[in-house]
């Protein structure tokens, strides 16, 4: 029992060190500049990297410990960042350990609509951005198919903690900060109040755990057709078609008879690339 006993916790020593080696320290920015008498040192970032497996979410990795400094013997301030995947290989999700929406969603498909958001437009700062989306803990960031993960993420990384370090609010005008489309109101039907908490209650979670957003426009009694628009991670998914039709639809289809068919509304920057590319082809 003894010797057992020690083989078990050379094992867990073994792998500590395993673990511990596993760390490593990178410097994504370090700018110095000098003269003959004076040398000036703007801030950088010391980002100590970890990436496991949470415990419950195999698919989030986790980005450790990002601290900034503020020049030598400046002050420090970290922040804790998680990383998950999407089904989407072009979008990621960023967990800041921060609340980010405190009601609803917000999408941001292009730079000009997050001018409104130092959070978003900072991330569109960076090269090979596509789409900023916020959830409620969440910031699900899109690529273009050139750009590497590898190369965005310390820049991202950088982004969001420069947000809230900062103080600065999250969107400049909070009155088209975001709009509750599932709210319910006094002259809706009977029949669109259905739809409405089917989204909210059922559907709606399930695709904002994917990073990303349902946003109902509108229904026809005469056509029974339900027109939703996908956001954030589920915007150009190669998935998205088939989540639309074999799972929302039939979930419509099956609590409120009078829904016949689910069609999805692009947006205007959506349909702006779907026509360039019926020329071009």
């Amino acid at each position: 029992m003894r010797s057992l006993g020690r083989r078990l916790i050379n094992r867990v020593i073994t792998q500590t060190k395993s673990q511990q080696r596993q760390h490593q320290s990178v410097i994504t920015r370090s700018i110095s500049s000098s003269s003959s008498s004076t040398r000036i040192s703007s801030p950088f970032y010391i980002q100590t990297y970890k990436f496991s497996s949470s415990a419950f979410n195999p698919s989030r990795t986790q980005f450790l410990n990002s601290t900034k400094c503020t020049g030598f013997g400046g002050q420090k301030r970290s922040m804790f960042i998680q990383t998950q995947s999407t089904p989407n290989p072009s979008s990621l999700m960023f967990y800041p350990g921060k609340p980010v929406m405190e009601v609803g969603s917000a999408d941001f498909p292009n730079p000009r609509t997050a001018m409104n958001s130092p959070l978003a437009k900072a991330i569109y700062g960076v090269d090979g951005i596509t789409r900023v989306f916020f959830g409620s803990d969440f910031v699900t960031v899109t690529k273009s198919e050139e750009a590497s993960w590898d190369l965005l993420k310390p820049e991202i990384f950088a982004a969001i903690m420069d947000f809230y370090t900062s103080g600065k609010p999250l969107f400049l005008d909070a009155s088209v900060a975001s709009a509750k489309d599932t709210a319910i109101h006094e002259d809706d039907t009977e029949i669109v109040a259905m739809i409405k908490e089917l989204l909210e209650t059922r559907i709606r979670p399930a695709v904002q755990d994917d990073g990303g957003d349902i946003v109902y426009r509108g229904f026809d009694p005469e056509t029974g057709v339900v027109k939703l628009q996908m956001q954030g991670a589920c915007s150009g998914c190669p998935s998205s078609a088939v989540t639309l039709k074999s799972g929302i639809e039939n979930m419509l289809m099956h609590y409120v008879p009078e829904v016949k068919s689910v069609e999805q509304e692009m947006d205007e920057e959506e349909v702006n690339e779907e026509e360039n590319e019926s020329v071009t082809s």
